[in-house]
């Protein structure tokens, strides 16, 4: 399996490149947080929870497992609630896949049934599936047909998101990337980036 390299973190790492729900996991986390953190906190899970196994995470006491999931350092800057996320994905990756989160992509007859898979999780909004697609194709070279087309700029080369991470060096140029995306967007907004 190729070794995957988001976290900076050798443990962490280990258990992306290992584990499927945790590569997952990974994705879900990735929003509002530094996205080698987010890919860590798979990690910080099995460690304190003893295992990434779906079916035993979608079983787990809800009120227990956030508070291990929150527990400094946290999995997320919002570890209880995205506890409670963590517990829907699994639930979904135990009922739909027998609790072997590859089959969405291994499975995936086509680059839209994945899209379609990824957009039917819980936590997994369009563009967080578009990136997704890419990180498949990209680092697991699982590559359906019409991939690119699924996973549009994603699918670009460059560094645009965390599928085109695979060292310390992709990370800051993919950080960079976003932040001058970020500021377009920030400039092209008439009231200069005001929320």
């Amino acid at each position: 399996m190729p070794k995957i390299q988001i976290a900076q973190d050798a443990a962490a790492d280990e258990l992306l490149s290992s584990d499927s729900f945790a590569l997952l996991t990974g994705m879900l986390l990735d929003q509002q947080f530094p996205m080698e953190r987010a890919f860590a906190g798979p990690a910080k899970i099995r460690d304190r929870f003893g295992t990434m196994d779906p079916v035993e995470i979608a079983d787990a006491d809800p009120e227990s497992f956030a508070d291990l999931c929150a527990t400094p350092p946290a999995i997320h800057r919002y570890g209880r609630s995205m506890a409670g996320r963590v517990q829907a994905l699994a639930k979904v990756v135990a009922d739909e896949y027998g609790g072997d989160a590859s089959r969405i992509w291994t499975e995936a007859s086509s680059g839209a049934d994945l899209m379609a898979r990824l957009r039917a999780l819980p936590g997994f909004g369009e563009q967080k599936a578009k990136i997704f697609v890419a990180l498949v194709a990209k680092q697991l070279d699982i590559k359906p047909s019409g991939w690119t087309k699924a996973a549009g700029d994603y699918s670009k080369k460059g560094f645009r998101s965390v599928a085109d991470v695979t060292d310390p060096d992709s990370l800051q140029k993919v950080r960079d990337f976003k932040k001058a995306a970020k500021a377009a967007k920030a400039a092209e907004s008439p009231a200069g980036g005001a929320k």
